[in-house]
């Protein structure tokens, strides 16, 4: 039910982009509700992707994009820092080891912040990172309450990026920065291409967005929100390693085989099996094909680098407003 529900909302099955940003809350927990199980499975506690230099592996380059959000930030011990759509907190658990900082959660899928937590107390961060169930574009923080505000491929579900930012903006401390990683289309996109709609469509589709913007209204949206820029890049442009590799199935290595063509055959079979026997809930097998749809989307506008999901922008909330 839960999935016929989910996938009414996109345009690849005729949905409207206005009733996915007005439901845009119904629609993003359906999806991690869905997501999340197969996420870990395939993908470890940080779901996004990373910029990745030859000879590292996937695990490295992940870790190593979550340490150049946190030294961007200038990130310090007893700082109060906010993840803005945290996941299940992988980014969290490691900055917060690696720059002893307190950090915040901020997620609003009950299932993926009890999971949180408990990663939490295995990982012996419980005392200083915690989780917070809230929508991002209304949060429960008094103005000016943190030290620094990170975002990793989260605000791009956000229904109004401005309301999203200026919410980020409020939440900041004056002087202090906000960093993140936004799932964007790029210059290459051509709207009236057939080719490239589709493409757009699939990742809308797999990955629960309501509509994926362009790097130049990210920025702008910042900039409306009060931000002063300090630098942007999109970091997919110079990645030694493409950023969809662990994803093409074409390619095939051992530490990403659940993700190869193989390694989802294999997962799918295992999938109809446990639904089947009433191990794994009913639609599982529904939610792991429309990951493979969302998987091929990705890997193919990586390819015509139409899409980045690694636009990277570093702003600060000026000191006198």
């Amino acid at each position: 039910i839960g999935f016929a529900r989910y996938e009414k909302y996109h345009g690849y099955y005729g949905g409207k982009e206005e009733a996915r940003k007005s439901n845009y809350t119904d629609m993003v927990n359906k999806y991690y509700d869905l997501a999340t199980s197969f996420y870990e499975y395939g993908w470890g506690e940080s779901f996004h992707f990373a910029h990745r230099w030859n000879g590292e592996s996937l695990r490295e380059s992940i870790k190593r994009h979550e340490h150049f959000l946190a030294l961007q930030l200038g990130v310090k011990p007893g700082m109060k820092v906010l993840d803005v759509g945290c996941g299940i907190g992988g980014p969290l658990r490691e900055i917060a080891k690696f720059s002893l900082a307190s950090v915040t959660g901020l997620n609003n899928n009950e299932y993926q912040i009890t999971r949180g937590k408990e990663l939490n107390r295995v990982a012996g961060v419980s005392g200083t990172c915690d989780f917070v169930k809230a929508d991002f574009m209304k949060m429960p923080f008094s103005d000016n309450t943190f030290d620094a505000v990170y975002a990793i491929e989260a605000t791009c579900h956000a229904p109004d990026p401005v309301g999203c930012y200026k919410e980020i903006y409020r939440v900041l401390k004056p002087g202090q920065c906000f960093a993140v990683y936004e799932w964007c289309i790029t210059d290459h996109y051509e709207p009236n291409n057939a080719t490239h709609k589709r493409i757009k469509d699939e990742i809308e589709l797999g990955n629960g967005l309501p509509d994926i913007r362009s790097t130049q209204q990210c920025l702008q949206a910042a900039k409306d929100a009060g931000f002063e820029v300090i630098w942007d890049k999109d970091l997919a442009e110079d990645s030694p390693v493409p950023w969809y590799l662990p994803l093409d199935p074409s390619r095939f290595s051992l530490s990403s085989f659940r993700l190869t063509t193989v390694g989802r055959a294999i997962t799918r079979t295992m999938v109809k099996a446990l639904e089947y026997v009433g191990l794994a809930p009913q639609g599982s097998e529904r939610v792991s094909n429309f990951l493979e749809k969302a998987a091929e989307g990705l890997v193919e506008g990586g390819k015509k680098e139409i899409f980045t999901p690694m636009y990277f922008f570093l702003v600060r909330k000026p000191i006198s407003e």
